[in-house]
């Protein structure tokens, strides 16, 4: 039998969704036999009694069960930050193991995802081609496969193996530049439907503290490929006032399958169907309000 990759959760200041991400992890096939580690990031030193409490109640929370097999929780006296909290996390687990399962606070997995992301882990293992696992995906209708590959990565709920970790280029003005270089920003942009660019550069800015625009760049200069699935094993609940990034992202919003997406064997390439599939979602939902705000002058 493969060995299964270890778990990484990263919870804050949300009791609730980090109980329902918790409820629904352990609901998976193969929690029982995997190892998880929280990470628990600490208060800002100018939290108000409010938050505070919302962090100790979430520490509270994370202890209630043994939601794995084995469990191992890092808790933080300061705050990091998301970016620097996943960074750090990520790191220290590819520091002894060949791969790794993420999850966030805010992320409902179906029963199914476990068992999906260690098969594609296993599968890709040995294809440097291949960057990451991502088990979310956009309500599309796409019917060749039951999994598809795209340039780049994503975030919300994904796994690696210490090889694709490596490439993660930290300095945002490198990738950036890297981008206009190649002349890819609207291809970076998914054909200009979203707007990674500019939160590529607000990054840079310090104005998000997104870890994810930066793996995601990453892997989009290099060419890499993510896997998909064609049904979401993820679903979002995180957009509330609480969310560490507050926009509106209803649109993102999937029912999880109660099936199981099997890992087919498919071409090690981009699915072009799929990049269409995913512009054509992104301008239906983003494209009016990118062009008002592209002519007030206010970038994506």
């Amino acid at each position: 039998m493969q060995p299964l990759a270890p778990i990484v959760l990263f919870v804050y200041n949300r009791p609730e969704t980090t109980r329902q991400t918790l409820m629904a992890l352990v609901c998976n096939k193969l929690a029982d036999e995997s190892e998880l580690f929280i990470y628990a990031d600490g208060a800002k030193n100018n939290a108000s009694e409010d938050m505070r409490g919302k962090i100790s109640e979430v520490r509270k929370i994370i202890r209630e069960k043994q939601w794995c097999k084995k469990v191992a929780i890092i808790e933080s006296d300061k705050n990091k930050g998301l970016a620097a909290s996943v960074i750090e996390g990520v790191s220290e687990i590819l520091k002894k193991n060949n791969s790794v399962i993420v999850l966030e606070d805010d992320l409902i997995t179906s029963p199914h995802f476990l068992k999906y992301m260690n098969e594609a882990l296993n599968r890709y293992v040995q294809q440097d081609d291949v960057i990451s696992i991502h088990g979310y995906c956009v309500p599309i209708n796409y019917k060749q496969s039951n999994t598809f590959f795209l340039k780049g990565a994503d975030c919300w709920g994904w796994g690696t193996w210490k090889r694709g970790w490596d490439l993660m280029q930290f300095d945002g003005t490198k990738l950036r530049d890297t981008i206009l270089d190649q002349d890819k920003k609207y291809e970076f942009d998914f054909k200009g439907t979203y707007p990674y660019f500019d939160m590529l550069e607000k990054s840079i800015k310090k104005e998000v503290d997104s870890w994810a625009i930066l793996w995601y760049a990453s892997a989009f200069i290099k060419n890499k490929l993510t896997l998909y699935p064609s049904r979401s094993l993820i679903k979002n609940i995180g957009t509330g006032a609480d969310a560490t990034h507050k926009q509106n992202k209803h649109f993102m919003q999937v029912e999880l399958t109660d099936k199981p997406v099997i890992v087919d064997e498919i071409p090690i390439m981009e699915s072009k169907e799929a990049r269409k599939l995913f512009a054509a979602y992104f301008f239906k939902h983003l494209g009016l309000r990118n062009k008002i705000k592209k002519i007030l002058g206010l970038g994506y």
